[in-house]
């Protein structure tokens, strides 16, 4: 019986790992596919027979897409937007999601319903009306502009999130706090935010990745080359008769470094973050 039970937590252990070495091929795959493509001369990529690794390790293609395309300002056009929405988003659902999880009135649960709403329409259905608003309001093609359109599906998800971790934090922290002289917003910022910082970070990373790598509304909402952001020049480089699968390669990966870095830098944060949020009941 002994064994027959070792024998069956030896074989599930076993399943465990082969699945998990399965998810993490399919996902490294691509991202190690296409830095092999960056490393390649234009006349090695599309070739008769399939190549894997690189004949001759070259950098043209990172040089030439940082030093001859408008690329580098495609990257701070991303980073700029991607600034302004976190700033908006975590500074309205922040102080709306404690909203929420601290008070009880009227149209509570459906103003909440409304949020998830929002959540489940699709993106393009928005396009219309939003162009119309930036126009008239002259944030057309705007960095402002676009944060904006963005905080429509991000803030939702801020409010969502951050809601739980202030669930999760006794209210009786904050009447200790205002026993001894703090009014609501002092307490809300002294001790609310602090211990809710990681739920703070897993919610950053959310949200600066969906605005980070936005497409549709960066294509629909910008008209030129100013305000444009990364996506949006990655799509433009393919041609009617060209697609530079190196430059788009190299351009691929030099987009992801400042999301690496920034996960790097919040790794323990987020991961605590994570958790506690899937812990809480």
């Amino acid at each position: 019986m002994f064994r027959t039970k070792r024998q069956t937590d030896l074989i599930l252990n076993t399943a465990s790992y082969i699945v998990i070495i399965l998810v993490l091929i399919f996902a490294i795959a691509p991202l190690l596919w296409t830095f092999l493509t960056s490393l390649k001369h234009e006349s090695d990529i599309v070739t008769s027979e399939l190549q894997y690794v690189p004949r001759e390790i070259t950098f043209d293609n990172y040089v030439n897409i940082w030093t001859r395309s408008n690329y580098p300002s495609l990257i701070a056009n991303s980073a700029i937007v991607t600034t302004i929405t976190l700033v908006v988003c975590l500074t309205i659902g922040s102080l709306a999601a404690y909203g929420f999880s601290r008070y009880q009135f009227r149209g509570r649960t459906s103003l909440l319903l409304f949020y998830l709403v929002i959540r489940m329409f699709p993106a393009v259905l928005l396009i219309i009306p939003l162009f119309i608003m930036l126009r008239d309001l002259g944030l057309l093609g705007r960095h402002f502009g676009l944060a904006l359109a963005y905080t429509t599906f991000l803030l939702p998800l801020c409010v969502w999130m951050m809601k739980g971790f202030f669930d999760a934090i006794p209210v009786d922290l904050e009447d200790s706090a205002r026993i001894d002289g703090c009014t609501r917003l002092s307490a809300f910022f002294r001790v609310v935010l602090p211990l809710a910082r990681s739920g703070l970070v897993a919610t950053t990373v959310f949200i600066g990745i969906g605005a980070w790598n936005e497409y549709l509304f960066a294509l629909m909402l910008t008209t030129t080359q100013d305000s444009r952001t990364w996506p949006v020049g990655l799509a433009l480089m393919v041609g009617e008769f060209q697609l530079p699968w190196g430059a788009l390669s190299a351009g691929g990966m030099i987009s992801i470094i400042p999301v690496m870095i920034f996960f790097a830098i919040v790794q323990q944060s987020l991961v605590r973050g994570i958790t506690a949020g899937a812990v809480k009941g």
